[in-house]
């Protein structure tokens, strides 16, 4: 699937059209990368779909047949001019060639159905699977009811692009052409007429789609923020109702709503514009076509049967044309959601994934041989979450922690704590200076090689609707039960476990539903010692659990920290965290306040570490 994905961008980024209604290029890639997989598939789609026209295009010739024949008050055909046969045997014929053309294009709508879904499937999870792999910035900047609306409802906006646009265009184009000449060697006169209402209809499809192809962009896109204010608010309710800003919410939500409905008429408009113009034009083209093949008809011209002929004809001509618009319909959504998705899949990450070298070009030893603790070593360090250096959040950064020791990590909110642990992972990158484990700059680490490495605990626990087990090893199936309940055992949390309904298998929610903060928290760090991380960082884990969960807690630590086998920093507001700290740096501004060891710090009254222990934290960090 990854090749996949990867075709698709090379195309995005080498295609010289910005835009995709400029260009037919970037849909017959799309077309191409998703349905070659189904190429057998498609193929019979192709088949039954061209099978279908094929007795769409018969079936008139047999009644005019019988008419006629009806009209010579004979009771023996010759069908096509080859084939003699009996008016009942006929009728016989006709009602067969009726079911299979619909059990045909009951086929051909399963098969094509199928295709659409496994196309949309394949493009969902790629799309999903490239936004995984963008930097915090983008997701920041998104919020997931918008990023629903974009991998979700405009790649399914393409289902109909996947499963029958090309063959629906062709097969109804053979089709248009097919009854056209029928209709020229009937009566070519007739023909000619309606052949010019047909290219008036097409051309204006041509020139309307052009117009609303940015109408559809503009629904696709008053969605998608629709959606990402109802997921914020929803996920929010609490809050809201409890600062009491729900009618600020109810107006925001339906100038949204006004926004989307004003988007969407437009669009709809759009369509029915298309859609009537169609319908009128043919009605004054069939009407014609009454009118000549009664003055013809009168003439003996024509016979009664070449009469209903032309006139199944003349109204079948309209079928292919409004299947062509309503596919130009779908494919001005189309557009509009290729357009988007484009842009999704020509976003890279800032973060590049890093090789299996060291900063000097040296080769870098794999996990498993590396000591058991790491080094972290920043150095002079720098970072801003935006690009103006007035607005750094760290500045000028500088220590080095040893293997097996414990940082205690101390400051105000907004001193730049949390932002030393998201360096770590590289959900950000810095902005001067480096960071090093064991001697390599992080930078030239593989991403999944550097989290392998670095496990943390947060005071917000992230769960899944899935099971415990799942939740505790986020869905790897090769860690077995008896590890999992091994390491349950060795922090002590086997009360924690027995306390389960169904233990391992018990059912969570997301969002934290059915856990109390302490328990989520006893699962993060089971989590860890699954991972068997070489630094840990505990980010406030233990701010808001009462004491007798705190204390569980604090056994685990003690348990995860044990013979000094792992490095670890500890990002704390209550001082007793901290008390197993062989390092406290405190940092104010984003700048170290202070650093040096615990126990020094803590018998020198004129540092600020023994001041906190005095009087407290926010007394002293002022």
């Amino acid at each position: 699937m990854s090749q996949i994905n990867q075709s698709f961008r090379v195309s995005n980024v080498s295609s010289n059209s910005p835009n995709p209604s400029n260009s037919t290029h970037p849909y017959l890639h799309l077309l191409a990368t998703y349905l070659k997989p189904q190429r057998k598939r498609v193929i019979m789609m192709a088949v039954l779909l061209l099978s279908g026209i094929g007795l769409q295009l018969w079936v008139p010739q047999l009644l005019r047949t019988f008419i006629d024949a009806i009209g010579k008050n004979t009771d023996q055909v010759v069908l096509s001019g080859i084939w003699p046969m009996g008016l009942f045997a006929l009728a016989v014929l006709f009602v067969i060639t009726a079911v299979v053309q619909q059990l045909v294009s009951v086929a051909a709508t399963y098969t094509s159905e199928s295709v659409a879904w496994t196309a949309t499937n394949d493009l969902r999870a790629d799309l999903s699977e490239h936004c995984m792999r963008l930097d915090m910035p983008f997701h920041n900047a998104h919020t997931p009811g918008e990023m629903i609306e974009r991998i979700d409802g405009d790649v399914s906006a393409l289902a109909s692009f996947f499963s029958q646009f090309m063959i629906q265009i062709i097969g109804n184009g053979l089709l248009l052409l097919g009854v056209l000449a029928l209709l020229l060697r009937e009566e070519w006169r007739i023909g000619l007429v309606l052949a010019g209402f047909v290219i008036l209809a097409m051309t204006l499809l041509i020139g309307l789609r052009r117009i609303t192809i940015p109408w559809w962009e503009a629904e696709r896109q008053a969605f998608a923020e629709l959606w990402g204010f109802i997921e914020e608010r929803l996920s929010g309710t609490e809050d809201i109702r409890s600062s009491g800003s729900v009618p600020y919410v109810l107006y925001r939500y339906y100038q949204l709503v006004r926004t989307t409905f004003r988007a969407a008429m437009k669009a709809g408009l759009g369509f029915n514009l298309t859609l009537n113009l169609t319908w009128i034009i043919f009605a004054i083209g069939t009407a014609a076509a009454f009118l000549l093949s009664a003055l013809y008809y009168q003439q003996g011209a024509l016979t009664l049967g070449a009469v209903y002929l032309v006139f199944t004809y003349a109204t079948l001509l309209q079928q292919p044309v409004d299947r062509i618009t309503r596919e130009l319909e779908g494919f001005q959504q189309a557009s509009a959601s290729i357009g988007r998705i484009r842009s999704l899949f020509d976003l890279t990450p800032q973060i590049n994934d890093g090789g299996p070298k060291t900063t000097d070009g040296s080769a870098l030893s794999s996990v498993s041989h590396l000591p058991s603790a790491t080094t972290v070593h920043f150095s002079n360090v720098s970072f801003a979450y935006t690009s103006k250096p007035s607005e750094l959040v760290l500045k000028q950064i500088e220590f080095c922690l040893q293997p097996g020791r414990t940082l205690g990590l101390l400051g105000r909110t907004g001193s730049g704590k949390t932002t030393i642990a998201r360096l770590l992972f590289r959900l950000y990158e810095v902005t001067e200076g480096a960071i090093r484990l064991d001697g390599a700059d992080i930078r030239a680490l593989a991403l999944t090689e550097l989290r392998d490495r670095v496990g943390m605990v947060t005071q917000d626990v992230q769960l899944f609707h899935a099971t415990v087990r799942d939740n505790l090893t986020f869905f790897d199936p090769t860690i077995s039960d008896a590890h999992i309940l091994q390491v349950i055992d060795d922090l002590g949390l086997r009360s924690w476990h027995d306390g389960l309904a169904h233990g391992l298998d018990t059912e969570l929610q997301s969002g934290n539903a059915g856990l109390s903060a302490g328990e989520a928290q006893l699962l993060a760090f089971t989590r860890v010692f699954l991972h068997n991380p070489r630094l840990v960082i505990l980010d406030e884990a233990t701010s808001r659990l009462d004491r007798a969960t705190e204390q569980l807690i604090e056994r685990a630590i003690d348990k995860l920290l044990a013979d000094h086998s792992r490095t670890a920093i500890i990002i704390a507001h209550r001082l007793s965290t901290v008390q197993r700290a062989d390092e406290i740096m405190i940092l104010a501004d984003g700048q170290i306040l202070e650093h040096g060891e615990r126990t020094t710090l803590a018998s020198n009254p004129n540092s600020q570490f023994a001041q906190l222990l005095t009087v407290g934290m926010e007394q002293v960090l002022t």
